[in-house]
């Protein structure tokens, strides 16, 4: 109760309230022993029935207006989750209902149908070698020891911080060539259907454009940057037979992931709102285009509620 108290002061109701807002990516139905911090169907469930009573979470377009009205509840809270994995419409999904929650769900329109993120192939690549040590010499990247999980953590980590920011066709290419080398056929059904998608909003949460290849759009020009904001965009309008209006920046960093160029083409292609990964809380005032997001992994509650409280001053 005190925290949730903390909270109301920090958020108050009204212009001077400030929106958090959360981001995820996978809910898997099982803790990964490669990634054991990484949200799973447990933990996932436990933390809905915290947001659920600790804060008011409202549809990511609604708080968006409100924030800008000035006219948000106190501690006004909103989900999201990026990418597009079959496993958000498969296990988050049954567990927002069940706590009667909404989720704004950001998808990379180009990996739907039997794709594949570029990092989940080397994650996959890591996961499913049998070799004591993978050996990617030839292709720049080192030798990396798999003899326990932690090992396999740390090579998928490394090896994603290498090709992170390489382009994106080349980024595809070494996935294929990473597990060539780890003799790992990769998966094909990590990602959603469209099907999926279209059941997603029709349980009620809302669909946002997350670019075609997720690309790193600073390292774009602006034409070639535009094309995947809109390509998302405009895919997904056609699959669900509605306006999308809201957006997710790939990566997300300001500066970095995206550019001021990348800002105003969102505006410019009449997106109402869309989220980076700064952290901190959005106020009303603030650029509606570059909204804050934010994740506590804290597992105990009352060090994920005072994780929120200071990401709702540092807003």
């Amino acid at each position: 109760m005190l925290l949730r108290n903390m909270l109301a002061l920090a958020a108050p109701a009204g212009r001077r309230s400030r929106l958090s807002v959360l981001m995820f990516h996978r809910v898997t139905p099982e803790p990964d022993p490669i990634f054991p911090d990484e949200m799973h169907a447990q933990r996932f469930d436990e933390l809905c029935a915290r947001l659920k009573g600790w804060f008011n979470v409202l549809p990511l377009d609604e708080a968006a207006r409100r924030l800008d009205e000035g006219s948000l509840p106190s501690r006004p809270l909103s989900i999201t989750f990026d990418d597009g994995y079959a496993d958000n419409h498969e296990v988050a999904l049954p567990i927002l209902q069940r706590h009667g929650l909404s989720a704004t769900f950001f998808i990379s329109t180009g990996f739907l149908d039997g794709g594949r993120m570029w990092n989940d192939s080397l994650i996959e690549a890591v996961r499913g070698c049998r070799l004591a040590e993978l050996d990617l010499s030839s292709l720049g990247l080192g030798r990396h020891p798999l003899g326990s999980f932690e090992q396999k953590r740390q090579a998928a980590q490394s090896l994603i911080g290498k090709v992170k920011y390489q382009p994106v066709a080349r980024r595809l290419e070494l996935g294929v060539e990473i597990a060539a080398l780890a003799g790992v056929e990769l998966p094909t059904k990590l990602m959603m259907s469209s099907s999926q998608v279209v059941e997603l909003r029709r349980a009620g949460m809302q669909i946002g454009a997350h670019t075609q290849s997720h690309p790193i759009l600073a390292k774009l020009d602006v034409a070639a940057a535009r094309a995947e904001i809109l390509g998302s965009k405009q895919a997904l309008e056609t699959m669900l037979g509605e306006r999308v209006g809201l957006f997710a920046y790939p990566n997300g960093k300001p500066g970095e992931d995206y550019s001021p160029a990348n800002v105003e083409t969102t505006r410019e292609l009449g997106f109402d709102a869309a989220v980076s990964t700064a952290w901190g809380a959005s106020r009303t005032g603030d650029d509606l285009m570059q909204i804050h997001r934010f994740t506590p992994w804290d597992r105990s509650p009352s060090r994920f509620g005072w994780r929120m409280l200071a990401n709702l001053r540092r807003g």
